[in-house]
């Protein structure tokens, strides 16, 4: 992509508003608090103390709306706490230039690395950046700073108690979380009925796992329909694409393909009102046609489907019958309570705030390379702070803070995000600051009014917030503005140079963003290479399972599986970055890209196919097995650094341990064999893939446009000279 397209799909995607699901409880909620702190800080106060306890209020509140599966009282309440740290922090240095400077430039570093935690880590962190620029103005006296810091903090204690007393659809965002990935199972069921090959897209199964780590406090009360359904939708995938394959499953034509399509039909109903059960909390209706249609033929003669076929369609009434039993009780509370630290065998269990910080600081320690988009981030925050603040002291516009307040709250980690929130600040910042300005002019609120005015604005943002970031800070430009006039700071001091400032800090990051970038289009080789080791460790422990039916193996596929899961949405974030960033790749052209994309698939969905029929526990091993493992261990090993190097992979040993396998006496099941086969192919794809250049791509793809149009030209000469003319001929 050039840079004149690139910029134009920054500007397009930063000004786009979405359509999204509104919470207006929730925002209610958030801007009750924050209006509780406002009016009690004037009533006991004054108004600059009100406008710290606002800043504190304001961003806890915002951070309650961040993705995460911690309970959000949690997050009010380190939000306040992290907010009152930097204030006080650097109101302490605020009165030596180069102490301050090198404080912010620390602060702005460590909240680069934080987001090595997530990104719910980082955003939060960076906020308290933005507001030790701000509220370093407030204090005049270390007495005051205390009490500053202290209001912020009362900020936070507030949204948090709010969240304690006034819950709004407990468990709501993980209920969501569930019934989307049993929804997306059930979709997959329909487009297999139509594509027997159809993809299945692996990230609402990563959010459902993601969701279903509590904490031990969490555990006790999460409902029991939250338990069971997320691995039983797990066990079901592979079962579907087992039966739908004609490789392994149902004929690709005949009565066998319609009981087939018949039955994935039914699971895709009874899914579905497994996740309207879910979602809504009550107990599942499943339409009575689909229970008939997973009746008929089940364990009797009558069953037309043979074979590997029969033994899936089985399966998969018995794991639809658990998923109907999982949800009929609808939102009955859990009856078991584990005790904290010893969970039960089904429990994902997610640490707590205090005992996940040595995790937190190795992530961190991991990311200190110089590779690492994380520390080049953290290096651009902390210069852009620090020079911004500079450049803010320097220019003599007044409230020079916008321009470092900007520059961080705009940088992100990838270069799109970080120019489309640059325009969409700039863009939202005039239409609030203009909005706002206009309604201080022609009403002249007072102390009161301004409070509630921006406590609306607030309001409006919580709505609002994940609809466009142009959209939310429209709102936070008129609440800034509100909430300065409620401090006494007249319109004319503020508005005109905010939106000046705000754009010098929106150029300031654009441009540090473009000195020291941090490219993923250079790695594209790097992920496809981890994606590539982690797929085929995961076919490794399907296949070695065949070789060893036993527990121990089935836990290993299961690692395996996610691990392949990790790797795979972790391409598909570095290629939907690298699309849109105005660099190429010196070896791999997008159609290479997309086509090992294609191949690394199949071969993830041949390992499924494989698991699908594992055999049980203590069944007899399927000779073979362990060595072509074994072939498929050395081979993707070697293959993946072959891949990081650019060059081209080969497949020997695998090759050789197929055909050793075939040629023995005791030949594999034919389910084994098929797939053994699949992942072979996949693999040889993949070297299709890389192994060919751009050009020779080109060429290639014009030769077979050619070839395509020659042949309809010839079949339509065809046809106009009747059945007596000679068949198309191919063309040379």
């Amino acid at each position: 992509m050039t840079w004149l397209r690139a910029l134009m799909e920054v500007a397009r995607s930063g000004l786009t508003i979405e359509r999204t699901r509104l919470e207006p409880l929730i925002a209610l909620r958030a801007a009750a608090g924050l209006a509780i702190v406002i009016g009690l800080s004037l009533w006991l106060s004054s108004p600059a103390s009100a406008a710290s306890a606002a800043f504190g209020a304001f961003s806890a509140g915002a951070a309650t709306f961040q993705r995460s599966w911690r309970p959000r009282k949690v997050l009010a309440l380190a939000a306040g706490a992290g907010l009152a740290l930097s204030t006080f922090l650097g109101y302490i240095a605020a009165a030596h230039l180069v102490a301050f400077l090198l404080l912010l430039a620390a602060w702005a570093f460590f909240a680069g690395v934080a987001w090595a935690a997530g990104p719910t880590a980082g955003i939060v962190a960076t906020t308290t950046v933005g507001i030790m620029l701000v509220t370093v103005t407030l204090p005049s006296s270390i007495g005051q700073a205390w009490e500053h810091a202290a209001v912020i903090a009362f900020g936070g204690v507030v949204q948090a108690t709010l969240i304690l007393l006034v819950p709004i659809r407990r468990w709501g965002a993980h209920r969501d979380a569930l019934a989307d990935a049993l929804a997306a199972v059930a979709d997959y069921a329909r487009r297999l009925r139509h594509d027997s090959t159809a993809r299945f897209d692996p990230e609402p199964m990563m959010t459902a796992r993601d969701a279903a780590a509590v904490t031990p406090l969490q555990a006790r009360r999460r409902p029991a329909a939250l338990h069971g359904p997320r691995g039983l939708a797990e066990r079901i995938r592979p079962v579907l694409a087992s039966l739908a394959d004609p490789a392994v499953g149902a004929p690709a034509e005949g009565p066998e393909r319609d009981r087939a399509r018949e039955l994935l039909a039914a699971a895709a109903e009874v899914l579905d009102a497994a996740a309207r059960s879910i979602r809504r909390g009550a107990p599942a209706e499943v339409p009575a046609l689909a229970i008939e249609a997973l009746r008929a033929g089940a364990g009797n003669e009558d069953e037309v489907l043979k074979g590997p076929a029969r033994a899936a369609a089985a399966r998969l009434v018995d794991l639809l019958g658990e998923v109907v039993e999982t949800t009929e009780c609808g939102d009955t509370r859990a009856a078991y309570a584990p005790a904290p630290g010893k969970p039960g065998a089904s429990t994902l269990l997610r640490p707590t705030m205090l005992r996940m910080v040595p995790a937190v600081l190795r992530s961190m320690r991991r990311e200190l390379v110089p590779d690492s988009p994380v520390l080049r981030h953290a290096v651009r925050l902390a210069v852009v702070a620090s020079l911004g603040y500079l450049l803010g002291t320097v220019l003599p516009l007044g409230h020079g803070y916008w321009v470092p307040i900007t520059s961080v709250m705009v940088l992100r980690p990838d270069f799109h995000q970080t120019y489309a929130r640059a325009v969409a600040r700039f863009v939202g910042t005039l239409i609030g600051v203009g909005l706002a300005t206009g309604v201080v002019q022609l009403v002249g609120p007072g102390p009161y009014l301004s409070g509630g005015l921006a406590v609306c604005s607030a309001a409006l943002l919580y709505l609002l917030m994940h609809t466009g970031y142009a959209v939310s800070q429209a709102f936070v430009a008129a609440y800034v503005v509100f909430l300065l006039d409620m401090g006494g700071e007249g319109w004319h001091q503020t508005v005109p140079d905010r939106v000046l400032l705000t754009l010098l800090g929106g150029a300031l990051a654009m441009l540090a963003y473009m000195i020291f970038p941090a490219w993923e289009t250079p790695r594209l080789l790097d992920r496809i290479a981890d994606w590539l080791a982690a797929s085929g460790r995961y076919a490794a422990a399907v296949v070695a399972a065949y070789a060893d039916p036993a527990d121990r193996h089935r836990a290993e596929v299961r690692r395996a599986l996610l691990a392949s899961r990790a790797a795979e949405a972790a391409w598909d974030e570095a290629f939907d970055r690298a699309r849109r960033e105005p660099v190429k790749h010196r070896g791999l052209s997008r159609a290479a890209a997309e086509d090992a994309r294609e191949a690394l698939k199949s071969l993830g969905r041949a390992a499924m196919l494989l698991e699908a029929h594992l055999p049980a526990q203590g069944a007899r091993p399927v000779p073979g097995a362990e060595r072509f493992a074994e072939a498929l261990r050395a081979d993707i090993t070697q293959a993946a650094r072959e891949v990081r190097r650019r060059q081209t992979p080969s497949w020997d040993r695998i090759e050789e341990a197929l055909a050793t396998w075939k040629s023995a006496g005791d030949s594999p099941a034919p389910v084994v064999r098929r797939g053994a086969d699949l992942v072979l192919r996949a693999l040889k794809e993949l070297t299709t893939a890389i192994d060919t250049s751009p050009l020779e791509r080109e060429v290639a793809s014009v030769r077979q446009d050619r070839q395509v149009r020659a042949d309809r030209e010839e079949g339509a000469q065809g046809g106009q000279d009747g059945a007596s003319a000679q068949p198309p001929r191919k063309a040379i």
